[in-house]
């Protein structure tokens, strides 16, 4: 009963990976609402017990009735918002504030300290931030894969370094076709996880260097300067910490520079370690989906493998066909043949082949990338689904490429 329900309503893998992240994602926001609200609940009923308690007493001695003082206060709370305070500070909209208010809006950090006033403003900044942080992803796809493509260098140079060493390759060796010959090289990849580890290690560093840098300038102590660094790499921008804002600094035009400098590289490094833990996210929900599959009756796999649509794919058939469809020049003639096959108007075969094994992706992309290989010569690209290029950049050039080549 249960095989012959699951015929009628096969579960897609990638659907069935999207519904397992979505349970996980609901899950990890309950847990964090919950620690945090445990966390924070019993200091705000505390400040606001202490502001209660201090409204009450400055209305009492300076004989002013609560509800001027809370007129009064709306007035400096509305001042606030239009970025106006009692200490001396930077002006919000000269050309340098201004800057940096644009940098903040196509990173989309938005910290929020400085917003527009004016209608014109307002219309502006929607035009502005549409074509401004399309770019701005654009520029950090880029960076990731340069990046990916320079660590790749380094440690195949590390990997011949350590063969030399022990002996299985030859000291006058060098990067080239004659690679292919090497038995020691054959097949080596770099690891995503190592990846993962020197992107992690790299945004570690550069927090801890900008979070020396503000706790010198702004004030800020350490623990603050950190999460600083973290709200702000990582584009979530609270605003309740903004460096840059006093109206003077000891080596005003350094740090300015310094500051950009630190936010730029911080910010296209995380970006590039959050794409990079995704991939892995994605191997664990693979994983986890593997482990869920129906192994009730085997008929129902050999009919299902047998009848089933190209581009219906069970959990696990991926891993299973990995190493068929990694050799293989492909199966079909053409993107219109396999729509045919399908039914489907966009075909589902670079797109199934290109979503196998998202750990297999990058790897491969390592290896074509430490070997040497030219960018524009890439064997059975088209048909395996890989191509230059490293996260969704790289996905999307591929599938509006095949639809125009096939149309």
């Amino acid at each position: 009963g249960s095989c012959r329900r699951r015929r009628l309503a096969p579960l897609n893998e990638d659907n069935g990976r999207f519904l397992l992240l979505a349970a996980l994602i609901a899950a990890y926001l309950s847990a964090g609402a919950t620690v945090f609200s445990a966390l924070e609940s019993p200091s705000e009923a505390a400040a606001q017990l202490r502001w209660n308690r201090t409204l009450h007493n400055f209305s009492r001695i300076f004989n002013i009735s609560l509800p001027e003082l809370r007129a009064f206060l709306r007035s400096y709370e509305a001042a606030m918002a239009a970025g106006i305070r009692v200490d001396a500070l930077r002006p919000r909209w000269d050309f340098p504030g201004a800057f940096y208010f644009v940098g903040t809006v196509v990173s989309t950090i938005g910290f929020g300290m400085t917003t527009p006033a004016t209608v014109a403003g307002k219309v502006f900044l929607i035009i502005y931030g549409l074509f401004g942080c399309a770019g701005t992803i654009l520029f950090f796809n880029l960076f990731l894969e340069r990046i990916i493509s320079l660590l790749a260098f380094i440690m195949k140079a590390c990997h011949e370094r350590q063969l030399r060493r022990s002996g299985l390759l030859p000291p006058n060796f060098r990067r080239g076709p004659a690679m292919s010959g090497v038995g020691s090289l054959v097949g080596w990849k770099p690891s995503v996880y190592h990846v993962m580890l020197i992107l992690g290690i790299f945004a570690i560093t550069l927090s801890c260097c900008a979070s020396a840098m503000y706790t010198a300038v702004e004030g800020w102590n350490y623990i603050d300067s950190l999460y600083y660094c973290f709200v702000t790499f990582s584009t979530i921008g609270f605003g309740d910490l903004v460096s840059s804002q006093n109206a003077a600094y000891q080596n005003q035009g350094l740090y300015r520079f310094g500051n950009f400098i630190f936010i730029l590289m911080g910010v296209c490094c995380i970006y590039s370690l959050f794409n990079v833990i995704s991939i892995v996210i994605k191997q664990v929900l693979n994983w986890v989906l593997k482990k869920f599959e129906c192994r009730c009756c085997p008929k129902c796999h050999k009919s299902s493998a047998r009848l089933g649509r190209r581009n219906a794919i069970t959990p696990g058939a991926r891993l299973r066909r990995h190493n068929i469809s990694m050799d293989a020049d492909g199966q079909y003639d053409s993107d219109t043949e396999g729509r045919r096959l399908s039914g489907e108007m966009i075909s589902m075969r670079e797109l199934t082949a290109s979503n196998k094994v998202s750990l297999a992706i990058l790897q491969k992309q390592l290896s074509e990338t430490a070997n040497g290989y030219p960018r524009n010569v890439c064997i059975n690209t088209r048909q395996n689904g890989f191509s230059a290029g490293v996260g969704a950049l790289a996905i999307m050039n591929n599938r509006l490429a095949e639809t125009s080549d096939s149309r």
